[in-house]
């Protein structure tokens, strides 16, 4: 048996989001008090419907802030840091973000005792990586094991779950566009992860399943190509689309103008993602060793995909 957590007092940072709330709800079941930095607390308060009466807390600040991230840790046992974006905006940066900031709060954990910290980070975090969003994954790592060397990290594929990024916008994109794009050819491959492994995984952390220190690579049972999950979108909305191929060079132009939008479907710098595999390292440690069993998009995302369907997902056959 792992720790119990009923007697814990867990900060969540940056728990708002979709992978956020199934964490949230996992630790609720444990029995952990949880509290929450966001900054939108209204969002923040719907997810104390996941625990017993005053069990979730939702703090509002910004985790920016030296005074708000100390008055959210420092009542913590334990720290879940959820915190990243897919592309910068307005004061939200790769850099403050991603980089430096999970150096922040370990320093800040470890001058108040705190007990453990997890980190969300992702598959592909590289120093080396051509992509800004990679890289400052990757310094944040760096960074909150120097200060906290203890902590565990979890870089996990690409998730998904209802309400995802990935097959629920394609899928209600086959619903009106006559074609989907593979971009580059749509050879890049990918391991796609449930947001419910997800959140097991960080509880296993915290209860002691996992080696303080190690970063943890969370892949799902298979490896897809883009390609393939496209095919997949297709045959769960029951859509028959065109898939056409748009090389990298032809996309560059329109990323670049996309990503001046506030939330652009698309950035260049996603584009040079999208240009290495997103898929688990062989001889990395991963769900296995958390005690998990990865779970396929098959047993989940055609569920959620048939509301893309022709006529919805009550469609009388």
């Amino acid at each position: 048996m792992g720790l119990d957590l009923s007697q814990k007092t867990i900060a969540v940072i940056g728990g708002t989001g979709f992978v956020g709330r199934a964490i949230v709800e996992k630790l609720a079941a444990t029995g952990a008090r949880i509290l929450i930095l966001a900054r939108n607390t209204e969002r923040a308060k719907s997810l104390k419907v996941f625990g017993a009466v005053g069990q979730i807390s939702a703090v509002a600040g910004n985790a920016l802030n030296d005074d708000d991230l100390a008055a959210i840790i420092e009542p913590a046992d334990m720290v879940v840091n959820l915190i990243g974006i897919l592309a910068p905006s307005g004061r939200q940066k790769f850099e403050t973000l991603q980089a430096e900031l999970p150096g922040r709060i370990g320093k800040m954990a470890a001058q108040k005792g705190v007990e453990n910290i997890v980190h969300i980070s992702a598959i592909g975090a590289s120093l080396k990586s051509p992509s800004l969003y990679a890289r400052t994954k990757a310094e944040g790592e760096r960074a909150l094991l120097r200060q906290f060397p203890s902590a565990v990290v979890l870089r996990p594929s690409v998730i998904f779950g209802p309400g995802d990024g990935l097959f629920a916008r394609f899928g209600q994109m086959a619903m009106l566009a006559p074609a989907l794009p593979l971009v580059g050819g749509g050879r890049n491959r990918m391991q796609p992860v449930y947001v419910g492994d997800v959140a097991d995984s960080v509880v296993a952390a915290l209860t002691g399943k996992a080696t303080h220190g190690q970063i943890y690579q969370l892949g799902g049972p298979h490896i897809y190509s883009f390609a393939d999950l496209m095919r997949f979108i297709l045959k769960a909305t029951e859509r028959r689309r065109m898939l056409v191929s748009v090389p990298f060079a032809v996309m560059a132009i329109p990323a670049f103008f996309a990503g001046l939008l506030p939330n652009p479907p698309v950035t260049r710098d996603q584009l040079k993602l999208l240009k290495t595999d997103n898929i688990c390292v062989k001889s990395a440690p991963g769900l296995a060793e958390l005690g998990i069993t990865p779970t396929a998009i098959e047993a989940i995302v055609p569920e959620y995909l048939a509301a893309f369907r022709p006529g919805g997902r009550f469609t009388y056959r």
